[in-house]
């Protein structure tokens, strides 16, 4: 999977300047479960994403009136079906995002394969919604994960890091149609808020200095008239201290009055049928 021909749209609907696409990567309990963890301690961490943060994450879109995008593992969105249910009636968009939070590049082919179909399969089951997009968990994508996106027929994914804006992905060096929205570790909200009591990661950066990171990378890509987007998971920013985080970046989004505040889906579709450079 390479980067191919840029897919930066010639201009963004009804005349923004810039595409904010907010996402959040539900990963609940995902992760103490995918590694046989039976801590209640790391569980309970997992817990309240879904108990405390979303009620708040949800509260705050529902009032701003900004769409987003909502990546689940299948087995989240198992635990947590009201709650998956609850985010697809409100006009959030449900992205994959793997299984049970596993190890793309640790598995064998057939098993990563296996993994995707089921939890796309899942998710729509409990949604409602046929997942288009994908984000694979941790961002491990491998060397067959393109292969399976492509069976899969998604429209686009969102873990790889050639760019700041949309581009096609090539694979082999040929066009696959395939959009990545293009991450970053620097817009991540786990870099700067995780914590691992039994080793050296702590959540050395501040609320307000996260502000300004991710504010200044906004101001970049308003500068630039290109796409804005923020990866952050409930059981970081879902918290009272950290939630301002938030609200301040819609509301400076919100302040330039030409923002389009767009799900991933949207933003994929939008880029492929209006990207500058033509098709090759």
């Amino acid at each position: 999977a390479r980067a191919g021909r840029s897919l930066r749209p010639r201009a963004w609907p009804g005349g923004a300047r810039c595409a904010v696409a907010l996402s959040f990567d539900a990963d609940h309990e995902t992760i103490p479960l995918r590694d046989s963890d039976e801590s209640p301690m790391r569980i309970s961490q997992g817990q309240y994403g879904a108990r405390a943060a979303m009620p708040r994450i949800r509260s705050l879109l529902a009032r701003e009136g900004v769409k987003a995008t909502f990546f689940y593992p299948a087995v989240s969105a198992l635990l947590h079906q009201d709650e998956v249910r609850g985010v697809a009636e409100e006009g959030h968009e449900i992205g994959i995002h793997s299984w049970i939070h596993e190890r793309n590049t640790a598995l064998p082919y057939e098993v990563e394969r296996d993994l995707a179909f089921r939890a796309a399969e899942t998710l729509e089951q409990v949604s409602g919604q046929r997942p288009v997009g994908m984000r694979t968990a941790s961002w491990d994508f491998s060397l067959r994960t393109l292969d399976i996106i492509r069976e899969m027929g998604l429209l686009y994914d969102s873990s790889l890091m050639a760019d700041d804006d949309p581009y096609e992905l090539n694979s082999g060096g040929t066009p696959t149609g395939i959009v990545e929205l293009p991450p970053e570790w620097i817009r991540d909200d786990a870099v700067y808020f995780n914590m691992n009591r039994f080793g050296g990661l702590r959540p050395y950066t501040p609320p307000s200095g996260v502000a300004e990171v991710f504010l200044a990378e906004f101001e970049g890509a308003y500068a630039e008239g290109g796409l804005y987007l923020l990866t952050m998971h409930p059981h970081y920013i879902g918290h009272r201290s950290r939630m301002p985080v938030l609200e301040k970046v819609i509301a400076a989004a919100k302040a330039k009055g030409d923002c389009w505040f767009a799900s991933h889906a949207e933003v994929a579709a939008w880029c492929k049928e209006n990207a500058e450079a033509p098709a090759t």
